[in-house]
Protein backbone atom coordinates (compact mmCIF):
# COMPACT_ATOMS: atom_id res chain seq x y z
CA UNK A 1 0.00 0.00 0.00
CA UNK A 2 1.55 3.32 -0.96
CA UNK A 3 1.52 6.28 1.06
CA UNK A 4 1.52 3.94 4.37
CA UNK A 5 3.76 2.16 6.80
CA UNK A 6 2.60 -0.38 9.81
CA UNK A 7 3.89 0.59 13.06
CA UNK A 8 4.16 -1.30 16.47
CA UNK A 9 2.92 0.93 18.91
CA UNK A 10 4.56 -1.44 22.06
CA UNK A 11 8.28 -1.78 20.75
CA UNK A 12 8.45 0.92 17.58
CA UNK A 13 9.04 -1.53 14.98
CA UNK A 14 8.50 -0.08 11.37
CA UNK A 15 7.92 -1.69 8.11
CA UNK A 16 6.88 -0.88 4.75
CA UNK A 17 2.88 -1.31 4.33
CA UNK A 18 1.99 -5.06 3.76
CA UNK A 19 -1.53 -5.61 3.64
CA UNK A 20 -0.60 -9.74 4.53
CA UNK A 21 1.17 -8.33 7.78
CA UNK A 22 -0.44 -7.47 11.08
CA UNK A 23 1.12 -8.18 14.26
CA UNK A 24 4.57 -6.87 15.45
CA UNK A 25 7.62 -9.87 14.40
CA UNK A 26 9.77 -8.73 17.58
CA UNK A 27 7.12 -8.48 20.65
CA UNK A 28 3.56 -9.97 19.19
CA UNK A 29 1.50 -7.03 19.42
CA UNK A 30 -0.92 -6.24 16.92
CA UNK A 31 0.93 -3.21 14.21
CA UNK A 32 -0.72 0.46 13.40
CA UNK A 33 -1.08 2.04 10.18
CA UNK A 34 0.48 4.92 9.85
CA UNK A 35 -0.81 6.78 6.65
CA UNK A 36 0.66 10.05 4.57
CA UNK A 37 -2.13 12.51 3.87
CA UNK A 38 -2.56 12.55 -0.40
CA UNK A 39 -3.84 16.45 -0.88
CA UNK A 40 -4.26 19.68 1.45
CA UNK A 41 -6.94 18.46 4.03
CA UNK A 42 -9.37 21.08 5.97
CA UNK A 43 -12.63 21.04 7.40
CA UNK A 44 -14.30 23.08 4.64
CA UNK A 45 -13.29 20.63 2.08
CA UNK A 46 -14.08 17.42 3.96
CA UNK A 47 -17.50 19.14 4.52
CA UNK A 48 -18.02 19.59 0.68
CA UNK A 49 -18.41 16.00 0.84
CA UNK A 50 -21.20 13.53 1.84
CA UNK A 51 -20.77 12.56 5.33
CA UNK A 52 -19.99 8.97 6.06
CA UNK A 53 -16.61 7.37 6.26
CA UNK A 54 -15.00 8.32 3.07
CA UNK A 55 -15.72 11.87 3.48
CA UNK A 56 -12.16 11.64 5.13
CA UNK A 57 -10.35 10.11 2.63
CA UNK A 58 -6.88 11.90 2.82
CA UNK A 59 -6.54 9.94 6.03
CA UNK A 60 -7.41 6.41 5.18
CA UNK A 61 -5.69 3.64 3.32
CA UNK A 62 -6.14 4.01 -0.84
CA UNK A 63 -7.81 0.70 -2.29
CA UNK A 64 -8.21 1.05 -6.28
CA UNK A 65 -12.23 0.13 -5.68
CA UNK A 66 -13.93 1.28 -2.65
CA UNK A 67 -16.54 -1.21 -1.55
CA UNK A 68 -19.67 0.72 0.97
CA UNK A 69 -22.70 0.26 1.57
CA UNK A 70 -23.31 3.71 2.70
CA UNK A 71 -21.83 3.36 6.10
CA UNK A 72 -20.89 6.67 8.54
CA UNK A 73 -22.66 9.22 8.86
CA UNK A 74 -24.29 8.26 11.83
CA UNK A 75 -26.59 10.08 14.12
CA UNK A 76 -25.25 11.94 17.21
CA UNK A 77 -28.09 12.62 19.18
CA UNK A 78 -28.58 15.02 21.99
CA UNK A 79 -29.40 13.21 25.53
CA UNK A 80 -30.89 16.30 27.18
CA UNK A 81 -33.50 14.04 29.27
CA UNK A 82 -30.16 12.61 30.89
CA UNK A 83 -27.96 15.59 30.83
CA UNK A 84 -28.25 18.87 28.98
CA UNK A 85 -24.65 18.46 27.96
CA UNK A 86 -24.73 14.53 26.85
CA UNK A 87 -24.97 12.75 23.42
CA UNK A 88 -25.42 9.59 22.04
CA UNK A 89 -22.97 8.90 19.02
CA UNK A 90 -25.69 5.90 17.42
CA UNK A 91 -23.86 3.60 15.59
CA UNK A 92 -26.25 1.22 15.22
CA UNK A 93 -27.46 3.30 12.13
CA UNK A 94 -24.90 1.90 10.08
CA UNK A 95 -25.84 -0.45 7.12
CA UNK A 96 -25.67 -3.49 8.89
CA UNK A 97 -26.77 -2.29 12.46
CA UNK A 98 -23.25 -1.84 14.03
CA UNK A 99 -20.06 0.36 13.98
CA UNK A 100 -18.35 -2.60 12.39
CA UNK A 101 -19.19 -1.62 9.23
CA UNK A 102 -16.57 1.41 9.19
CA UNK A 103 -13.99 -1.07 9.71
CA UNK A 104 -15.42 -3.22 7.16
CA UNK A 105 -15.57 -0.81 3.94
CA UNK A 106 -11.83 -0.30 4.25
CA UNK A 107 -10.74 -3.58 5.43
CA UNK A 108 -12.57 -5.66 2.47
CA UNK A 109 -12.05 -2.72 0.29
CA UNK A 110 -8.30 -3.65 0.95
CA UNK A 111 -8.81 -7.82 1.00
CA UNK A 112 -9.36 -6.76 -2.90
CA UNK A 113 -6.35 -4.97 -3.14
CA UNK A 114 -4.55 -7.86 -1.51
CA UNK A 115 -5.90 -10.08 -3.88
CA UNK A 116 -7.85 -12.39 -1.54
CA UNK A 117 -11.13 -14.13 -2.81
CA UNK A 118 -11.92 -15.14 0.56
CA UNK A 119 -12.78 -12.86 3.76
CA UNK A 120 -12.98 -14.41 7.65
CA UNK A 121 -13.40 -13.28 11.60
CA UNK A 122 -14.14 -14.65 14.37
CA UNK A 123 -17.25 -13.38 16.08
CA UNK A 124 -19.49 -12.43 18.88
CA UNK A 125 -21.71 -11.46 16.08
CA UNK A 126 -21.60 -7.66 14.86
CA UNK A 127 -18.40 -8.49 12.75
CA UNK A 128 -20.02 -11.72 11.09
CA UNK A 129 -22.97 -9.78 10.11
CA UNK A 130 -20.75 -7.06 8.72
CA UNK A 131 -18.26 -8.89 7.41
CA UNK A 132 -20.71 -11.01 5.20
CA UNK A 133 -22.66 -8.23 4.09
CA UNK A 134 -19.49 -6.11 2.56
CA UNK A 135 -18.03 -9.35 1.38
CA UNK A 136 -21.11 -10.33 -0.61
CA UNK A 137 -21.03 -6.76 -2.29
CA UNK A 138 -17.54 -7.07 -3.07
CA UNK A 139 -18.09 -10.76 -4.85
CA UNK A 140 -15.93 -12.08 -2.35
CA UNK A 141 -16.87 -15.64 -0.37
CA UNK A 142 -17.14 -15.36 3.12
CA UNK A 143 -16.27 -17.60 6.45
CA UNK A 144 -16.86 -16.97 10.15
CA UNK A 145 -15.37 -18.59 13.51
CA UNK A 146 -18.37 -18.14 16.19
CA UNK A 147 -18.19 -19.43 19.62
CA UNK A 148 -21.09 -22.02 19.91
CA UNK A 149 -24.30 -21.52 21.18
CA UNK A 150 -22.74 -17.74 22.29
CA UNK A 151 -24.05 -15.55 19.17
CA UNK A 152 -27.17 -13.36 19.12
CA UNK A 153 -29.91 -15.03 17.08
CA UNK A 154 -30.01 -11.65 15.28
CA UNK A 155 -25.95 -11.74 14.49
CA UNK A 156 -26.18 -14.52 13.05
CA UNK A 157 -29.19 -14.83 10.87
CA UNK A 158 -27.44 -11.76 9.03
CA UNK A 159 -24.38 -13.59 8.56
CA UNK A 160 -26.38 -16.36 7.47
CA UNK A 161 -28.66 -14.27 4.89
CA UNK A 162 -25.39 -12.99 3.41
CA UNK A 163 -24.21 -15.79 2.60
CA UNK A 164 -21.32 -16.80 4.80
CA UNK A 165 -19.88 -19.74 5.63
CA UNK A 166 -20.55 -21.00 9.41
CA UNK A 167 -18.40 -22.98 11.37
CA UNK A 168 -19.43 -22.99 14.98
CA UNK A 169 -16.37 -24.42 17.77
CA UNK A 170 -16.47 -24.90 21.49
CA UNK A 171 -15.47 -22.60 24.04
CA UNK A 172 -14.98 -18.64 23.99
CA UNK A 173 -14.35 -16.01 21.22
CA UNK A 174 -11.02 -16.61 22.17
CA UNK A 175 -10.71 -20.03 20.51
CA UNK A 176 -12.56 -18.58 17.71
CA UNK A 177 -9.87 -16.44 17.03
CA UNK A 178 -6.99 -18.66 17.81
CA UNK A 179 -8.75 -20.85 14.80
CA UNK A 180 -9.23 -18.22 12.83
CA UNK A 181 -5.13 -16.69 13.26
CA UNK A 182 -4.13 -20.34 12.23
CA UNK A 183 -6.21 -20.44 9.08
CA UNK A 184 -4.84 -16.77 8.40
CA UNK A 185 -0.60 -17.58 8.97
CA UNK A 186 -1.54 -19.75 5.96
CA UNK A 187 -3.22 -17.45 3.37
CA UNK A 188 -6.32 -19.55 3.49
CA UNK A 189 -8.30 -16.73 4.45
CA UNK A 190 -7.84 -13.04 4.51
CA UNK A 191 -8.60 -12.53 8.21
CA UNK A 192 -10.70 -9.44 9.40
CA UNK A 193 -10.62 -9.24 12.99
CA UNK A 194 -9.54 -6.48 14.74
CA UNK A 195 -6.15 -7.07 15.15
CA UNK A 196 -6.26 -6.85 11.22
CA UNK A 197 -4.90 -2.61 11.55
CA UNK A 198 -6.18 -1.48 8.31
CA UNK A 199 -9.76 -2.48 8.94
CA UNK A 200 -9.68 -0.32 12.22
CA UNK A 201 -8.41 2.86 9.94
CA UNK A 202 -12.29 2.91 9.01
CA UNK A 203 -13.54 3.02 12.40
CA UNK A 204 -10.94 5.73 13.23
CA UNK A 205 -13.68 8.00 11.44
CA UNK A 206 -16.03 7.84 14.57
CA UNK A 207 -13.58 10.84 16.27
CA UNK A 208 -13.83 12.49 13.32
CA UNK A 209 -17.18 12.75 13.02
CA UNK A 210 -17.97 13.61 16.27
CA UNK A 211 -15.17 16.85 15.92
CA UNK A 212 -16.76 17.43 12.51
CA UNK A 213 -20.18 17.93 14.63
CA UNK A 214 -19.26 19.13 17.84
CA UNK A 215 -15.89 20.21 18.05
CA UNK A 216 -14.14 18.24 21.03
CA UNK A 217 -16.05 16.81 23.67
CA UNK A 218 -14.27 16.43 27.18
CA UNK A 219 -15.32 12.94 27.34
CA UNK A 220 -15.76 9.80 24.72
CA UNK A 221 -17.20 6.89 26.65
CA UNK A 222 -16.94 3.32 24.52
CA UNK A 223 -17.97 -0.05 25.31
CA UNK A 224 -14.74 -2.37 25.18
CA UNK A 225 -14.51 -6.01 24.19
CA UNK A 226 -11.54 -6.52 21.63
CA UNK A 227 -10.35 -3.57 22.09
CA UNK A 228 -9.83 -2.36 18.88
CA UNK A 229 -13.21 0.32 18.34
CA UNK A 230 -11.48 2.86 21.45
CA UNK A 231 -7.84 2.80 19.94
CA UNK A 232 -8.98 3.29 16.74
CA UNK A 233 -11.09 5.87 18.10
CA UNK A 234 -8.01 7.51 19.79
CA UNK A 235 -5.86 7.21 17.19
CA UNK A 236 -8.52 9.38 14.81
CA UNK A 237 -8.63 12.35 17.62
CA UNK A 238 -4.55 12.11 17.50
CA UNK A 239 -4.71 12.64 13.87
CA UNK A 240 -7.12 15.43 13.89
CA UNK A 241 -4.29 16.98 16.51
CA UNK A 242 -1.46 16.49 14.39
CA UNK A 243 -2.77 18.06 11.17
CA UNK A 244 -4.04 20.83 13.25
CA UNK A 245 -8.06 20.35 12.84
CA UNK A 246 -8.57 20.46 16.38
CA UNK A 247 -7.12 22.09 19.69
CA UNK A 248 -7.81 19.43 22.34
CA UNK A 249 -8.75 15.46 22.83
CA UNK A 250 -10.95 14.56 24.75
CA UNK A 251 -10.43 11.69 27.77
CA UNK A 252 -11.47 8.25 26.80
CA UNK A 253 -13.27 6.08 29.17
CA UNK A 254 -13.54 2.25 28.31
CA UNK A 255 -16.53 0.38 29.72
CA UNK A 256 -16.87 -3.36 30.19
CA UNK A 257 -19.15 -5.51 32.00
CA UNK A 258 -18.03 -6.92 35.13
CA UNK A 259 -18.07 -10.77 34.34
CA UNK A 260 -15.69 -10.03 30.81
CA UNK A 261 -13.47 -7.13 32.27
CA UNK A 262 -9.97 -7.78 31.97
CA UNK A 263 -8.68 -4.63 30.38
CA UNK A 264 -10.74 -2.92 33.59
CA UNK A 265 -8.72 -5.39 35.63
CA UNK A 266 -5.15 -4.95 34.35
CA UNK A 267 -5.79 -1.09 34.39
CA UNK A 268 -7.31 -0.82 38.10
CA UNK A 269 -4.22 -3.08 39.53
CA UNK A 270 -1.43 -1.24 37.39
CA UNK A 271 -0.24 -4.47 35.63
CA UNK A 272 1.74 -4.23 32.77
CA UNK A 273 0.42 -7.46 31.26
CA UNK A 274 -2.78 -8.23 30.52
CA UNK A 275 -5.03 -10.09 33.41
CA UNK A 276 -7.13 -12.10 31.07
CA UNK A 277 -10.77 -13.85 32.14
CA UNK A 278 -10.81 -17.22 31.02
CA UNK A 279 -14.33 -17.60 30.84
CA UNK A 280 -16.27 -14.20 30.34
CA UNK A 281 -19.64 -13.99 30.63
CA UNK A 282 -22.00 -10.90 30.50
CA UNK A 283 -25.63 -10.77 28.84
CA UNK A 284 -23.62 -7.77 26.88
CA UNK A 285 -22.77 -10.45 24.08
CA UNK A 286 -20.73 -8.05 21.95
CA UNK A 287 -18.08 -7.46 24.84
CA UNK A 288 -18.15 -10.81 26.27
CA UNK A 289 -14.15 -11.02 25.30
CA UNK A 290 -11.81 -12.63 28.01
CA UNK A 291 -8.42 -11.63 25.97
CA UNK A 292 -8.97 -8.96 23.61
CA UNK A 293 -5.97 -8.69 21.27
CA UNK A 294 -5.90 -5.19 21.30
CA UNK A 295 -5.08 -4.80 24.94
CA UNK A 296 -2.10 -3.26 24.93
CA UNK A 297 -3.31 -0.15 22.20
CA UNK A 298 -6.58 0.15 24.35
CA UNK A 299 -4.41 1.03 27.17
CA UNK A 300 -2.02 3.21 25.82
CA UNK A 301 -5.41 5.36 24.17
CA UNK A 302 -6.57 5.57 27.95
CA UNK A 303 -3.18 6.26 29.24
CA UNK A 304 -2.08 8.98 26.52
CA UNK A 305 -5.71 10.63 26.82
CA UNK A 306 -5.54 10.71 30.70
CA UNK A 307 -8.86 8.98 30.95
CA UNK A 308 -9.89 5.21 32.51
CA UNK A 309 -12.08 2.33 32.73
CA UNK A 310 -14.87 0.82 34.36
CA UNK A 311 -16.81 -1.91 34.84
CA UNK A 312 -20.35 -2.25 35.45
CA UNK A 313 -22.80 -5.00 36.51
CA UNK A 314 -25.01 -6.71 34.06
CA UNK A 315 -28.19 -4.86 36.17
CA UNK A 316 -26.94 -1.72 35.32
CA UNK A 317 -26.29 -2.30 31.49
CA UNK A 318 -29.97 -3.75 31.40
CA UNK A 319 -31.35 -1.02 32.79
CA UNK A 320 -29.08 2.12 30.55
CA UNK A 321 -30.37 -0.13 28.05
CA UNK A 322 -34.20 0.98 29.02
CA UNK A 323 -32.84 4.14 30.23
CA UNK A 324 -31.25 5.36 26.30
CA UNK A 325 -34.65 3.59 24.75
CA UNK A 326 -37.23 5.27 27.24
CA UNK A 327 -35.89 8.63 27.66
CA UNK A 328 -33.90 9.63 24.70
CA UNK A 329 -35.66 6.97 21.80
CA UNK A 330 -32.75 4.80 20.45
CA UNK A 331 -32.96 1.31 20.90
CA UNK A 332 -29.74 -0.23 21.28
CA UNK A 333 -27.77 -3.36 22.23
CA UNK A 334 -26.59 -4.46 25.74
CA UNK A 335 -23.35 -3.88 24.98
CA UNK A 336 -24.15 -0.13 23.69
CA UNK A 337 -25.78 0.51 26.61
CA UNK A 338 -22.51 0.39 29.20
CA UNK A 339 -21.18 3.55 28.40
CA UNK A 340 -24.23 4.79 29.87
CA UNK A 341 -24.05 3.01 32.73
CA UNK A 342 -20.56 3.90 33.12
CA UNK A 343 -21.05 7.23 32.61
CA UNK A 344 -23.83 7.65 35.69
CA UNK A 345 -21.73 5.01 38.01
CA UNK A 346 -18.90 8.01 37.43
CA UNK A 347 -20.85 10.84 38.06
CA UNK A 348 -22.53 9.14 40.79
CA UNK A 349 -18.90 9.02 42.29
CA UNK A 350 -17.89 12.13 41.22
CA UNK A 351 -15.11 11.04 38.85
CA UNK A 352 -16.82 12.88 36.13
CA UNK A 353 -18.80 16.32 36.51
CA UNK A 354 -22.06 16.57 35.38
CA UNK A 355 -21.72 19.08 33.34
CA UNK A 356 -19.04 17.78 31.48
CA UNK A 357 -19.51 17.60 27.52
CA UNK A 358 -19.68 13.51 27.20
CA UNK A 359 -20.35 11.56 23.96
CA UNK A 360 -21.66 8.07 24.61
CA UNK A 361 -20.31 5.57 21.82
CA UNK A 362 -23.30 3.31 20.92
CA UNK A 363 -22.32 0.21 18.80
CA UNK A 364 -24.34 -1.41 18.02
CA UNK A 365 -28.65 -1.56 17.28
CA UNK A 366 -31.13 -3.41 19.64
CA UNK A 367 -32.31 -5.76 17.26
CA UNK A 368 -28.81 -7.37 16.79
CA UNK A 369 -29.30 -8.72 20.50
CA UNK A 370 -33.03 -8.11 21.41
CA UNK A 371 -33.58 -10.40 24.51
CA UNK A 372 -36.97 -9.97 23.70
CA UNK A 373 -38.66 -13.18 25.38
CA UNK A 374 -37.34 -11.78 29.46
CA UNK A 375 -38.55 -8.13 28.15
CA UNK A 376 -42.05 -9.97 27.19
CA UNK A 377 -42.25 -11.67 30.22
CA UNK A 378 -41.59 -8.34 32.75
CA UNK A 379 -43.29 -5.85 30.73
CA UNK A 380 -46.55 -7.29 29.36
CA UNK A 381 -49.77 -7.61 31.25
CA UNK A 382 -52.25 -10.63 29.43
CA UNK A 383 -55.99 -10.22 28.90
CA UNK A 384 -58.16 -13.33 28.53
CA UNK A 385 -60.33 -11.36 25.80
CA UNK A 386 -61.45 -8.40 24.59
CA UNK A 387 -63.48 -6.91 27.27
CA UNK A 388 -60.82 -7.81 29.70
CA UNK A 389 -58.12 -5.95 27.15
CA UNK A 390 -60.24 -2.82 26.92
CA UNK A 391 -60.32 -3.07 30.44
CA UNK A 392 -56.86 -2.91 30.98
CA UNK A 393 -56.21 -0.36 29.00
CA UNK A 394 -58.61 2.40 30.13
CA UNK A 395 -57.08 1.25 33.35
CA UNK A 396 -53.45 1.77 32.12
CA UNK A 397 -54.26 5.13 30.63
CA UNK A 398 -55.96 6.63 33.37
CA UNK A 399 -52.81 5.56 35.64
CA UNK A 400 -50.15 6.99 32.52
CA UNK A 401 -52.61 10.28 32.82
CA UNK A 402 -52.16 11.31 36.45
Amino acid sequence: MEDAELVCPRCGYRRKADLWSWICPRCGTPLQVEVSPKGSISWDKWRRRKLGVWRYRELLPRPRRIVSLGEGGTPLVKADSISRSLWVKFEGANPTGSFKDRGMTVGVSLALEAGARIVGAASTGNTSASLAAYASRAGLASIVVLPQGKVAPGKLFQAILHGAKIVEIEGSFDNALDALVKAAEHRIVYPLNSYNPWRLEGQKTIAYEIADEIGVPDYVVAPVGNAGNISAIWKGFKELLEHGLIDGAPRLIGVQAEGASPLYRTWSTGSENLQPVAEPETVATAIRIGRPVNWFKALKAVHESKGFLEAVSDKDILEAQKLIARRIGLGVEPASAAPLAGYLKLVEKGVIDKNSRVVLVATGHALKDPGIADLVDSESIRAGSVDEAVEIISSLARSLDE
